[in-house]
């Protein structure tokens, strides 16, 4: 064994046995002078955008340098409003987001799709499988959209603390329903919203101390017509006050006609054009979004009004992208002389 007594411990100055070590106070640890007198932290607000860099005076020329070095970054890491966008007269397009995949939320982004719906409806995932397709979107420069799978306050709440730039409410059949949907938007006094901004996404987690100044001027707000009720009633959808935008829903308002599937009925499209009708000759400067379908393109919609279109869901790109390969490479059996040969065409085909 060793024995303690007979190890020393020396510096320039002292020699101690490191048993009378063991047995004192470690204030050599610490030195005496030093004082530990923590202060609370202070709030950041430095920043009313995430990421944005704090930039101490002292390196600045005035402020008008901080200021313009703050909205470039605000302009690198935001994509553009959708609201400005339409104010402008922009015709947005974009895609519906089924399979809750972050993977294809990004290529969506990085296509050049305007924006894209991440679809609680009738995608199979909820508030946690949307987040990490809104960090995939986002990451792409491109807008994101939610749409809740029923028009309540709960849903509304959870959805909207996420950020998105657009808010989608299905099954709005009157202006009572389209008052609830706004109010659901708004904090109070001005609506019954839940107010939770100093740690949620959509305020960057409280780091963007101008949210509650400006979140209903950046926020779409989508009322979906899509019932016979609902454009019998559409004009005064379109006059409650915080209504943006009307999404035409031409597959439910088939069925609701009595037309299941079959949106390119007369019956139905006649319905469909009177409600486009109402919503276009408002004095509210409400805007139009629909789907295009085969009997229906992207540049019709756009002829008749339409300021967002959108052309696809990423489940139903991917099947027929799928099928239509399992039948080249069928076909591609039964010719004569095929031995699988591609020629110059590259393995990873476009």
């Amino acid at each position: 064994m060793v024995n303690t007594n007979s190890i020393r411990v020396t510096t320039t100055t002292t020699t101690t046995s490191l048993s009378s070590l063991l047995t004192t106070k470690p204030h050599f640890l610490i030195p005496s002078n030093l004082k530990f007198n923590p202060k609370p932290l202070k709030p950041i607000t430095t920043s009313s955008r995430p990421n944005t860099p704090h930039i101490p005076k002292s390196l600045t020329e005035d402020a008008a340098a901080a200021t313009a070095a703050t909205s470039a970054v605000d302009a690198a890491i935001s994509p553009r409003n959708l609201k400005s966008r339409l104010r402008n007269g922009d015709t947005l397009y974009g895609l519906f987001l089924l399979s809750f995949s972050p993977t294809i939320a990004e290529i969506a982004g990085l296509a050049g799709y305007d924006f894209v719906v991440v679809d609680l409806e009738h995608g199979h995932g909820g508030i946690s499988d949307a987040l990490p397709c809104l960090h995939a979107i986002a990451a792409a420069g491109t807008a994101a959209i939610i749409r809740i799978p029923e028009t309540s306050a709960m849903w509304a709440k959870k959805a909207l603390d996420l950020g998105p730039q657009g808010i989608m409410f299905p099954m709005i059949e009157s202006a009572k329903w389209a008052r609830k949907a706004v109010s659901y938007c708004r904090f109070p006094p001005g609506g019954v919203r839940g107010s939770a901004h100093p740690v949620v996404r959509a305020s960057g987690y409280g780091i963007d101390d101008g949210y509650l100044g400006s979140y209903m001027e950046e926020l779409l707000v989508m009322c979906q017509v899509e019932s016979e009720e609902g454009v019998e009633n559409v004009d005064e959808i379109v006059a409650v006050d915080g209504v943006d935008v009307v999404q035409m829903g031409p597959l439910d308002l088939s069925a609701s006609l009595g037309c299941l599937w079959d949106p390119g009925n007369k019956k139905v499209k006649e319905v469909l054009r009177e409600a486009e009708r109402k919503v276009l000759e408002s004095k509210e400067k409400v805007y139009l979004s629909g789907f295009a379908l085969p009997h229906d393109g992207p540049q019709d919609l756009k002829s008749r009004g339409y300021h967002m279109v959108s052309g696809a869901v990423d489940v139903g790109l991917f099947r027929s992208a799928a099928v239509e390969d399992v039948e080249s490479f069928k076909m591609s059996l039964t010719e004569e002389g095929s031995d699988g040969d591609r020629g110059d065409e590259k393995y990873w085909s476009e």
